[in-house]
């Protein structure tokens, strides 16, 4: 009965190479391919059919491997990307255009469309826009908002450039054949075939009582398990979380578990025996609890508290007051107020949380997908109770993050697991797995109220704001702090009040996720300021550029910023555009009935890096014998282009190539700290302390040949020379000691953004410096279905110096794109959709053409002026479309995702 069945060999031809494998009946195809036959560049997203990254050609035709079973493939012939590259002559011209147009940023979707592209260009050489939607529509992607994979399909005219990658060059990025060549290793690509795995056990209930039964004898009895991991084998301390005076997670709950996906235990066995492990036979008895699932439930006097410290579940409060806003608000002309709501969104990355960790010569190293290396080092050493000089980090690469990358995931299992086996193991999650245990953004429930006079200038705006936290802290803590600065958008705003709260529930953790809570708080102030121009009788955009903040002009916090305040320039940049595509719609919609067009405008801003706290990053380099220069760069790159905008810094600052310089990847033993990625931080704070380095190592070269400090450098074999007025310097590398590190010269620095503390009222200096950006979204609404589509979006953002302009286009459209799921369609409900067949995020036919104006107002401490842009493309891009469909229908949406349903629903309210 329990001899295992005999397997036949299936037999075919993998990239023009015969092969022979033995599949367990109905094995799927990528797991088959990925650790039978190592082609690891076909990657696994979602194993249902959903996301598409694990496409492969079969006889030609694009197919999702994971719906594949192997034994389909039997004489038949499989191409994968990898493959392609050295057998088709289409792969690598189709790489070279996705390298030139930015269309690769994280990568771990790339393996999926270029293959399914090759598909596509094989038999239509010349595809129109639809026909490449039509092909690549099964694909999913979440960091490029899809224009550019489109336009590089269609082999559009190129933006990147071959240059020496200066500041302001549109260089490709450094690190983009990778992605387009199959070859980026991301977190489940590591691990050895055969390696140790892992299976979480976790919680089926919003709240229950638990009891863990007899686990060493369950994994004694049970053929290929290793070991139980539970709460009694951390060694250190059974708690995590990212803000140390909110550590409030356990690594393994006790006792009682706070939200459906809760870990309880964890068990390591064979791949075999985790392949079949049946969690029902688990030994954990449960007992389901009331569980408090809203914000008003939690803040009931009879609510159970969620942590016995936090009264009434509130976790923290935030408060910024300027003047005196209730006074300023009874004198007001004009008010308008709102009540408006939000809920949990996923941040539905396409590589779900993966890793592999090791003991070597008795040092815990673990290679994993993460945003924050160095504070994955500190919660481990807490956890496991060891050094931290005995602890590695050593980031994968990153298949997309968003801010839920920065929590905690796979790390401490893997490090557990690893300690107790002194085996290597490898976890990588499910895409239920993934969506039920990690970070989510905040729900929101906000009141705001905002007063004008009669010459449309805002006087004061109230703002109160209840975020639904989840079980734990998580990044809580800085949406409580973050959205009362930004909650006035970036206008003059004279008399302020904003308050916020988190409120804990038995719902997902929520964290970090683009915008820390600031697109929710931007949808009410923006929607309302439509309301405010509609009632005064003044041009939308028109309002919004009156009462845009400008330079000397004190921001909520009494912050005065006497350079770089770009918001005006942002919208006054959409003022053809909102004048054509008015008139445009209006002719529209007096030919139609039941589809009406309208446009809708935003703004936003976001101050980069944290709130009044300190935030350095370091950056350390390195002149070898040879004459190779090498750039130790800590920031983690997870698709936004870290690798490639800091490096075009440093050689700016050092006045060389960007092709001469060598970059050592993230790493704890090698690199400094660079901080996390995350606030829009890395090109602000990273790329100073990167000119920093750079500049000191010049510095220093230029002196050991007593060079002028403009003299132009250039590096030779065992060599550097300077060319100034007083003519050509050379110091021979040979002649210089060489150091620990295997460096003749060597520098490191860093810098830490100007900031002071908030008082109690929240005035003070939270950000050295802001972003801004305006967004205009032309939309169609059926208004008899409530289906809403965005046909046109115009994007100015202020990025005050474009370091590497296609880059900053890929980031707005990868914002736009998350801002519209945001807006239309994406809906978290825990226990319901919790896979990305349910959850809907937009796909290659929902975003429309973007324009991209880029605005450069230097700012006083970025790099060459450099701002930050990652949560601002995103933010004004939710209200635009709020707006949009308000101009459309009459219609106000308070209440998102606008799903047609709602949408419908506010029409016939207007009927009513």
């Amino acid at each position: 009965m329990n001899e295992r069945p005999r397997l036949d060999a299936t037999r075919f031809t993998l990239d023009g190479n015969p092969v022979e494998v033995f599949a367990a009946p109905g094995e799927r195809l990528s797991q088959v391919l990925r650790e039978k036959l190592d082609a690891r560049d076909v990657k696994i997203g979602c194993n249902a059919g959903d996301c598409g990254a694990c496409t492969v050609l079969l006889d030609g035709a694009p197919v999702c491997a994971c719906l594949t079973p192997a034994q389909q493939a039997q004489d038949r012939h499989v191409e994968t990307l990898r493959g392609l590259h050295a057998s088709d002559k289409i792969a690598p011209m189709l790489a070279q255009r996705f390298a030139d147009h930015g269309a690769a940023q994280c990568g771990i979707c790339i393996p999926g469309m270029m293959v399914s592209a090759v598909a596509l260009l094989r038999r239509n050489p010349a595809p129109s826009e639809t026909e490449v939607g039509d092909a690549l529509g099964g694909v999913l992607c979440r960091c490029t908002g899809y224009r550019k994979i489109i336009d590089a399909v269609m082999g559009l005219p190129a933006q990147a450039r071959h240059s020496d990658g200066a500041v302001g060059a549109s260089i490709a990025r450094v690190d983009g054949a990778a992605k387009t060549g199959g070859k980026e290793i991301f977190g489940d690509d590591i691990a050895p075939p055969g390696t140790l795995e892992i299976f979480v056990v976790r919680a089926p209930h919003h709240r229950a009582k638990f009891t863990l039964g007899d686990c060493d004898a369950f994994a004694a009895q049970t053929r290929g398990i290793t070991s139980v991991l539970t709460a009694r084998d951390v060694p250190g301390r059974n708690l995590h979380g990212v803000i140390p005076q909110f550590m409030d997670q356990p690594v393994f709950a006790t006792d009682e578990t706070r939200f459906r996906g809760e870990a309880v235990a964890a068990v390591v066995g064979t791949p075999e025996a985790i392949a079949a492990f049946d969690p029902t036979r688990f030994p954990v008895t449960w007992e389901p609890l009331d569980a408090l699932t809203d914000i008003a439930q939690a803040q009931a006097e009879d609510a159970p508290c969620l942590h016995m410290e936090r009264e009434r579940n509130v976790m923290c409060t935030g408060l910024v007051e300027h003047g005196d806003a209730d006074a300023a608000m009874r004198a007001a002309d004009v008010t308008v107020e709102g009540h408006f709501k939000s809920g949990f969104v996923e941040h539905a990355y396409i590589e779900p949380e993966a890793g592999y960790a090791r003991l070597v010569d008795g040092r815990l190293e673990l290679h994993v997908c993460t945003q924050a290396p160095v504070m994955n080092l500190d919660a481990l050493e807490i956890i496991t109770g060891m050094s931290r000089r005995d602890i590695r980090i050593r980031p994968t690469s990153v298949g997309g993050g968003f801010g839920a990358k920065l929590d905690l995931t796979v790390h401490p299992y893997l490090a557990l697991a690893a300690i107790k086996t002194g085996q290597p193991v490898r976890l990588a999650y499910g895409r239920v797995e993934s969506m039920q245990s990690s970070t989510k953004r905040h729900p929101s429930d906000i009141h705001m109220k905002i007063g004008a006079d009669h010459e449309g200038r805002v006087v004061a705006a109230t703002f109160d704001g209840s975020f639904d936290t989840g079980a734990y802290a998580s990044w809580g803590p800085t949406v409580a702090n973050r959205v009362p600065v930004h909650a006035s958008g970036p206008y003059r705003v004279p008399h302020y009040r904003a308050r916020s709260k988190g409120v804990h529930t038995n719902q997902p953790p929520s964290g970090a996720f683009r915008g820390f809570g600031v697109p929710q708080s931007a949808i009410a102030q923006e929607s309302l300021f439509d309301e405010l121009a509609d009632k005064l009788g003044i041009d939308r955009l028109e309002f919004r550029i009156r009462n845009a903040l400008r330079n000397g002009q004190p921001t909520v916090c009494g912050q005065v910023f006497e350079q770089g305040v770009g918001i005006e320039a942002c919208l006054t940049a959409l003022r053809t555009a909102w004048q054509s595509e008015r008139a445009d719609c209006a002719s529209f919609n007096a030919q139609h009935r039941h589809r009406r067009r309208g446009v809708g405008v935003a703004g936003g801003w976001y101050g980069c890096g944290n709130t009044s706290l300190p935030n350095p990053s370091t950056i350390k380099c390195g002149l070898r014998v040879d004459g190779t220069v090498v750039l130790h760069q800590g920031a983690v790159d997870i698709g936004q282009g870290s690798n490639t905008v800091i490096s075009q810094i440093f050689a700016t600052a050092l006045g060389v190539p960007v092709e001469s310089i060598e970059r050592v990847c993230p790493d704890t033993d090698l690199t400094p700290d660079a901080g996390k990625t995350s606030a829009s931080r890395q090109t602000f704070v990273t790329g100073n302390a990167a000119l920093r380095a750079a500049t000191q190592l010049r510095t220093e070269i230029l002196k050991r040949m007593n060079a002028a400090q403009d003299a132009k450098v250039i590096l030779v074999s065992g060599a550097v020379t300077a060319t100034d007025a007083a003519g050509t310097h050379r110091l021979d590398l040979a002649d210089l000691p060489t150091n620990p590190d295997g460096y003749v010269l060597q520098a490191q620095a860093s810098y830490d953004p100007p900031t002071r503390p908030m008082d109690a009222l929240g005035q003070g200096h939270p950000y050295a410096q802001f972003g801004y950006a305006a967004h205009l979204v032309v939309v169609e609404v059926d208004t008899a279905m409530g289906t809403t589509r965005a046909i046109r979006a115009v994007a100015a953002h202020d990025v005050g110096k474009a370091i590497n302009p296609v880059l900053v286009e890929g980031q707005v459209h990868g914002g736009f794109a998350q801002g519209l799921g945001m807006a239309l369609m994406e809906e978290y409900l825990p226990g319901r959709t919790e896979n990305l067949h349910d959850y809907l995020i937009p796909t290659i036919g929902d975003i429309p053409p973007i324009e991209t104006v880029i605005i450069e107002e230097p700012d006083a401490h970025g790099p060459y002026g450099a701002k930050g842009l990652g949560e601002h493309a995103l933010i004004p891009t939710a209200p635009a479309i709020l707006n949009a469909i308000h101009d459309a229908t009459g219609a106000r949406i308070t209440s998102v995702p606008a799903t047609p349903e709602r949408v419908r629903a506010a029409i016939r309210g207007l009927d009513a």
